[in-house]
């Protein structure tokens, strides 16, 4: 039975892409900005909780009032991607690939050119699902990802739709078929697949130092490959100006020694790495509303979440739990912290 919430959710979905797409830019771009501040004014939890992720990147130097200024910044931004989304389908190609500037990209393209799979990891930054479309416009087809299943229904396949007509296969993260087997057999095939992967959404994340601090992060990425030998490259986005930024970090080599498990730990922490260098640069983009450091998060589903990655660890040296791979945090590694 679908509560009240959710239709009101869905409709209010369903009124932005209608009406934003038609609307002046300048008009929707006003709006967006406005509620942003709104937002930013009120200081509500999720405002709270940016705040918090943003200290760990400023470090204890910056001031309450920088802090405050630059959370401002970020809501903003956030804004603003959500505003591109209402209207990427009238953005255009030749716009995109106009003002959409990557560096790094050959380390993409000469993979892919060998028959060689590749997995683009994430974080919340910029504008992914414009990348997604500057991506499929560069040639290389479609690519895989994944995204939480959002509720209610109705508003998932809006999102559904909306990523598969930019040319996208989109994997959901829960019910179904396995997704991290689909997602090896892309690789495998020579495949593109891009997982946003800077927040556990599965509880079965793994624990990385991340801004000096412990941070729980998705392991997919890293699994994958080192299950397929994918090639795993990070990658972060930022605004500039009226375009978009992007840079394709080099790959992250699977270890040559250690346990899978260890291999994968290993190349999730030069993920974080990666993502440190691009956030650290752009802080005003990355938009983690929800919490991500260890410290920040529930002890008790903490607690919970361990003794699940326990049991599955158990399960899989005894023969029951497959080989592991599943569990190691593809599940939810699609958007995480927004559709």
């Amino acid at each position: 039975m679908t509560s009240l919430r959710d239709r009101l959710t869905d409709s209010a979905y369903a009124l932005g892409w209608s009406v934003v797409c038609r609307v002046p830019e300048s008009w929707a771009r006003g709006a967006f900005q406005f509620g942003a501040d709104i937002a930013w004014r009120r200081q509500g939890h999720q405002v709270q909780v940016l705040e918090a992720n943003l200290r760990r990147v400023t470090g204890p130097s910056a001031t309450g009032k920088e802090l405050r200024a630059l959370s401002r910044q970020t809501m903003q931004s956030y804004a603003r991607y959500w505003l591109e989304a209402f209207r990427l389908p009238t953005i255009g190609q030749d716009r995109i690939q106009a003002d959409m500037l990557a560096t790094g990209e050959e380390n993409l393209q000469r993979n892919l050119a060998a028959g060689r799979g590749v997995i683009i990891a994430l974080p919340h930054t910029g504008n992914y699902e414009l990348a997604g479309a500057w991506i499929i416009g560069r040639g290389v087809g479609k690519f895989t990802t994944v995204a939480e299943r959002l509720k209610p229904e109705s508003l998932f396949q809006r999102f559904l739709e909306f990523r598969e007509g930019l040319g996208m296969e989109v994997l959901p993260a829960s019910g179904g078929d396995s997704r991290f087997g689909v997602l090896a057999q892309r690789l495998r095939a020579g495949g593109l697949v891009c997982l946003v992967s800077d927040r556990d959404v599965t509880g079965r994340g793994i624990d990385v130092e991340f801004f000096g601090e412990k941070a729980r992060m998705m392991a997919g990425p890293a699994a994958l490959a080192v299950q397929t030998g994918a090639a795993l490259l990070p990658t972060t986005l930022w605004f500039e100006g009226a375009g978009w930024r992007a840079h394709i970090y080099d790959e992250v080599p699977v270890p040559e020694t250690g346990t899978r498990k260890e291999k994968v730990a290993a190349m999730t922490q030069a993920v974080a790495r990666d993502y440190e260098d691009g956030i650290r640069a752009h802080p005003q983009d990355w938009h983690m509303l929800q919490k991500v450091f260890v410290p920040d998060l529930d002890p008790e589903r903490l607690a919970a979440a361990d003794r699940a990655a326990r049991g599955n660890d158990e399960s899989a040296s005894a023969g029951t739990g497959g080989a592991g791979t599943a569990s190691a945090g593809t599940g939810g590694a699609g958007t995480g912290g927004g559709p």
